[in-house]
């Protein structure tokens, strides 16, 4: 029964935007930090985390774009199997004292079995989530969605650790010199 709970709690994280779209948006404030400390931190988070940043996208002053993806699994925990992978984009925002990030543009990709029973995708199918339930029956749309919001607040609390990280600068410390002149 709370497992239940848990997955309605996280399904229900993902918000509609404007357009119909499910997104995870935030906007956090950070007093004290500049927009370009922010947006250097925001910067190191897309490259550890291997966010794919488009080279021909023109981005806003301070933003960062990145797209990713991960699995969607189905079954208990011994006999689970991929179901299909979901892409998403990550934009991140920074100005004086806060920052906003918001993940959206979720496609969902099906996975099946080929003939060496490798759990492959489905080429030319995706899914945009809004859509899940006219493909796929009730349950499985949303167990599809809590997975979707579960690794939104994962990746949500990853960036704020990204975010409050202080930066381990080495101070240079001074090179100590032999005066063989004077003795």
């Amino acid at each position: 029964m709370w497992f239940a709970q848990t997955a309605s709690a996280q399904k229900d994280s993902l918000q509609f935007d404007e357009n119909n779209n499910y997104v995870y948006y935030h906007v956090v404030d950070k007093p004290g930090f500049t927009a370009d400390t922010l947006y250097n931190r925001s910067r190191a988070f897309t490259k550890a985390f291997k966010l794919l940043i488009p080279a021909d996208k023109k981005f806003a002053p301070n933003s960062v774009d990145g797209k990713g993806k991960f699995l969607v699994y189905n079954g208990p925990s011994m006999i689970r199997k991929e179901t299909g992978a979901i892409s998403y984009t990550l934009f991140i925002e920074t100005k004086e004292g806060k920052y906003r990030y918001k993940l959206s543009d979720f496609l969902y990709t099906p996975y099946v079995r080929d003939r060496f029973n490798n759990m492959v995708p489905v080429a030319g199918l995706d899914i945009p989530l809004e859509k899940l339930q006219t493909k796929y029956g009730k349950k499985e749309a949303d167990a599809i969605l809590a997975q979707a919001g579960a690794f939104s607040i994962s990746t949500a609390n990853k960036i704020k650790e990204y975010m409050d990280k202080v930066s381990n600068f080495k101070k240079a410390e001074p090179v100590k010199k032999v005066a063989t002149d004077k003795w």
